[in-house]
């Protein structure tokens, strides 16, 4: 295979996992080191299955309450079912680091709802804000990865809540856990006038065939999957585990390019093409050999290293496309180019006219926080105006099918009185955050509201001032990146900083110039730190206009801003 069989998307610079050191001791490859477990976690996935404990939940847990839930049970397998305990009120972000789990956690759980390609009717959609209604005190927020979470979910109640996913076809199975998790697909599946293919079917091969079988349900860690068949490569496909991005091959037609190893946290790395061709029939073969590679190969002694994007540093994309066609497709995969850069934005917010003649529009909350009432009121604002299909999106936003014409503004007007804007502002738009300290075990700042203000406070100040391209605005609460920070253009990663009188504020360490594919940015890229740029909570809104400004002031023709915070000097970024 020659080198431009695996030519990568992204600059030296953008890889900060590095190539480990030949270990003396062996890595947990099951494959390489055999199956014996080498740490705890491993142990118990192996003693009894994560999917094992849907039975207790339901026969035992739920009858007896949360004091009777085992500890491994509570800490562990419950993920494979979408289940963590939520954070404690109350407790200062300094302590997350210094208080055992069961010491931040409370009696609640949030509970994730599944959503492969995003893809909801309005009876679902009812279904998920009655569940929250009744039983999480109203709470919803949408994901980056096209699910919706719910929070003060009770152990007693879940038996009831499955029921009544399941009756419509939702499940929470796998949502969580060290397994196949959700599957990112394009908002506009089978809708978009210039859509190339429709992942649809290819989704539904592998949700249907590989989720909730013991065969891949214990994994190293977690395995992050994307499909897209939009030129706008809309989901986020760089920092995924696999993913497949449609593409018009000179000599084989309409396809998929296949990329691997992406990932973030506190170690991030943007994926890799393999320089592969993967004909639409193949999408699910070539899925579960990249699954199955992570479960045979993948690193399992040491949980900060049992992502795959480590053992693609390790083995690079010309011997992962190895073993992957010699051990696992048993056939050699087409060599194929790479997808060319989008021309359009990715979240699909607006109108936009569909392949049927109608009308698709996407619209946005405050940072992905709805609620349940605001759901069911959706679910019946829709079938109002006669859509019965929505969709979520890797942005933390909704895509709304099936409009017609003479119902695009009447839909949009009320849709406002919700909260949920087809025109919004530029930050209103571009910005996303994570759970935060509100509900997160793992945070250190609140992160929803802040961000919320932050918009609100931009929207005034700089209302009527020419912002030539979007800027996103990502806000995070602890290390781990769920709302990547390294590929915004300005990252947010939460931490407690000095306040000057010997305590500490609630603040953050900012990253400039992330950012993947899109339009005029034909690569992905991580973002730029600079030592000592930290901005408090209280300053967001402060620090985001003072760079905005700078940024218009100093750029050159047509530069990004990305462009601009790579060159600028540090002075100009503090």
């Amino acid at each position: 295979m020659s080198p431009s069989q695996a030519e990568t998307s992204q600059t030296e610079a953008a890889v900060l996992v590095r190539p480990s050191r030949q270990a003396s001791r062996p890595n947990g490859q099951w494959k390489v080191d055999g199956t014996a477990p080498l740490n705890g976690n491993e142990a118990w996935k192996q003693e009894d299955g994560g999917l094992n404990v849907r039975k207790r939940i339901e026969e035992i847990y739920s009858k007896q309450g949360f004091d009777s839930i085992e500890g491994t049970d509570l800490h562990g397998r419950f993920r494979w079912w979408g289940l963590y305990t939520q954070r404690k009120p109350g407790i200062d972000g300094g302590k997350t680091a210094t208080l055992e789990p069961h010491e931040l956690e409370d009696k609640y759980f949030m509970l994730r709802v599944r959503i492969d390609g995003g893809q909801l009717t309005t009876d679902q959609l009812r279904v998920i804000g009655q569940i929250s209604e009744e039983f999480g005190r109203d709470t919803a927020d949408l994901t980056d990865r096209q699910n919706i979470q719910l929070h003060w979910i009770q152990v007693e109640d879940v038996p009831e809540i499955w029921r009544r996913l399941e009756a419509v076809g939702l499940q929470t199975t796998e949502a969580c856990g060290d397994v196949p998790r959700v599957v990112l697909g394009s908002p506009v599946a089978g809708i978009a006038v210039d859509e190339l293919l429709d992942p649809t079917d290819a989704i539904a091969d592998i949700t249907a065939r590989y989720i909730g079988v013991p065969e891949l349900a214990n994994l190293p860690r977690k395995f992050k999957t994307a499909l897209t068949g939009h030129p706008s490569q809309d989901v986020v496909h760089e920092i995924n585990d696999v993913g497949f991005v449609a593409l018009r091959h000179p000599e084989l037609g309409l396809g998929y390019d296949l990329w691997v190893g992406g990932g973030l946290s506190a170690s991030p790395r943007l994926g890799e093409r393999l320089g592969a061709f993967v004909t639409p029939d193949r999408v699910a073969d070539v899925w579960l050999g990249v699954a199955s590679i992570f479960r045979d190969y993948g690193y399992r002694r040491l949980r900060n290293k049992a992502r795959l994007k480590f053992l693609l540093a390790d083995w690079g994309p010309a011997k992962f496309r190895q073993v992957l066609e010699d051990e696992y497709l048993h056939e050699a995969l087409p060599d194929g180019p790479p997808a060319p850069t989008p021309t359009q934005q990715g979240d699909h917010i607006g109108v936009h006219k569909q392949v049927d003649g109608r009308f698709y529009i996407g619209v946005t909350p405050f940072v992905g926080r709805v609620s349940g009432t605001m759901l069911t009121e959706l679910a019946d604002l829709l079938e109002q105006h006669g859509s019965f299909r929505l969709r979520t999106t890797p942005h933390q936003k909704l895509v709304l099918l099936d409009v017609s014409d003479e119902n695009v503004e009447p839909l949009i007007t009320a849709l406002d009185t919700l909260g949920l804007a087809a025109r919004p502002s530029l930050f209103r738009r571009s910005t996303i955050a994570c759970t935060g300290i509100e509900f997160c075990k793992l945070a250190i700042v609140e992160t929803k509201q802040a961000a919320t203000d932050a918009v609100l406070e931009l929207e005034k100040r700089l209302a009527g001032i020419d912002v030539p391209q979007p800027i996103s605005l990502h806000v995070n609460g602890c290390p781990n990146s769920c709302a990547r920070i390294q590929t915004a253009d300005i990252g947010l990663k939460g931490q407690l900083l000095p306040d000057g009188n010997g305590g500490q504020v609630p603040g953050f360490q900012v990253h400039l110039g992330g950012g993947l594919a899109s339009v005029g940015r034909g690569a992905a890229g991580l973002g730029r730190t600079v030592r000592g740029l930290k901005v408090t909570a209280d300053d967001l809104a402060d620090y985001v206009e003072h760079i905005v400004l700078r940024f218009l002031a100093d750029r050159g023709d047509s530069e990004s801003f990305a462009v601009w915070a790579h060159r600028a000097d540090e002075e100009a970024l503090q």
